[in-house]
Protein backbone atom coordinates (compact mmCIF):
# COMPACT_ATOMS: atom_id res chain seq x y z
CA UNK A 1 0.00 0.00 0.00
CA UNK A 2 3.21 2.27 0.54
CA UNK A 3 2.86 2.73 -3.45
CA UNK A 4 -0.66 4.02 -3.24
CA UNK A 5 0.02 6.38 -0.40
CA UNK A 6 3.11 7.91 -2.29
CA UNK A 7 0.69 8.56 -5.17
CA UNK A 8 -1.86 10.57 -3.14
CA UNK A 9 0.66 12.64 -1.44
CA UNK A 10 2.22 13.71 -4.41
CA UNK A 11 -1.09 14.64 -5.76
CA UNK A 12 -1.89 16.69 -2.83
CA UNK A 13 1.47 18.52 -2.61
CA UNK A 14 1.18 19.51 -6.43
CA UNK A 15 -2.61 20.09 -6.80
CA UNK A 16 -3.89 23.19 -8.25
CA UNK A 17 -7.20 25.02 -7.38
CA UNK A 18 -9.03 23.46 -9.87
CA UNK A 19 -8.04 19.90 -9.26
CA UNK A 20 -9.32 20.33 -5.83
CA UNK A 21 -11.79 22.01 -6.80
CA UNK A 22 -13.24 18.76 -8.95
CA UNK A 23 -11.96 16.64 -6.21
CA UNK A 24 -14.20 18.57 -3.55
CA UNK A 25 -17.34 18.28 -6.01
CA UNK A 26 -16.80 14.61 -6.69
CA UNK A 27 -17.06 14.50 -2.96
CA UNK A 28 -19.41 16.75 -1.77
CA UNK A 29 -17.44 19.03 -0.25
CA UNK A 30 -18.02 22.79 -0.12
CA UNK A 31 -15.61 24.67 -1.13
CA UNK A 32 -15.48 28.08 -3.30
CA UNK A 33 -12.73 28.99 -5.93
CA UNK A 34 -10.61 31.50 -3.54
CA UNK A 35 -10.45 29.11 -0.47
CA UNK A 36 -9.49 25.73 -3.33
CA UNK A 37 -6.55 28.64 -4.25
CA UNK A 38 -5.23 29.65 -1.08
CA UNK A 39 -5.23 26.00 -0.48
CA UNK A 40 -3.57 24.88 -3.64
CA UNK A 41 -0.90 27.57 -3.02
CA UNK A 42 -0.24 26.75 0.83
CA UNK A 43 0.11 22.55 -0.63
CA UNK A 44 2.03 23.32 -3.24
CA UNK A 45 5.90 22.34 -2.77
CA UNK A 46 5.35 20.81 0.67
CA UNK A 47 6.41 16.93 1.50
CA UNK A 48 2.81 16.41 3.77
CA UNK A 49 2.12 12.88 4.55
CA UNK A 50 -1.82 12.76 4.78
CA UNK A 51 -1.80 9.50 6.04
CA UNK A 52 0.36 10.90 9.46
CA UNK A 53 -2.38 11.58 11.76
CA UNK A 54 -0.03 14.42 13.05
CA UNK A 55 0.87 15.82 9.95
CA UNK A 56 -2.55 15.70 8.56
CA UNK A 57 -3.89 17.01 12.28
CA UNK A 58 -1.27 20.39 11.86
CA UNK A 59 -2.11 20.89 8.06
CA UNK A 60 -6.22 21.26 8.53
CA UNK A 61 -5.16 23.41 11.65
CA UNK A 62 -2.71 25.83 8.75
CA UNK A 63 -6.00 25.30 6.59
CA UNK A 64 -8.35 26.75 9.48
CA UNK A 65 -5.89 30.19 9.71
CA UNK A 66 -5.86 30.38 5.48
CA UNK A 67 -9.62 29.71 5.32
CA UNK A 68 -11.42 29.63 7.93
CA UNK A 69 -12.87 26.32 10.64
CA UNK A 70 -15.31 25.23 8.14
CA UNK A 71 -13.27 25.24 5.07
CA UNK A 72 -11.09 23.16 7.17
CA UNK A 73 -13.39 20.87 8.65
CA UNK A 74 -14.91 20.12 4.69
CA UNK A 75 -11.00 19.73 3.17
CA UNK A 76 -10.12 17.29 6.26
CA UNK A 77 -13.53 15.33 5.21
CA UNK A 78 -11.57 15.43 1.24
CA UNK A 79 -8.47 14.00 2.97
CA UNK A 80 -10.70 11.13 4.84
CA UNK A 81 -11.77 9.96 1.59
CA UNK A 82 -8.50 10.08 0.07
CA UNK A 83 -7.34 7.41 3.18
CA UNK A 84 -9.48 5.47 3.12
CA UNK A 85 -8.16 2.10 2.95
Amino acid sequence: MKIFENIINHKINTITADELLKYAQQFNVAINRQQARRIAEYLRGKSINIFDDGQRTQLVKQIAKLAGPETAREINKLFMQFTKQ
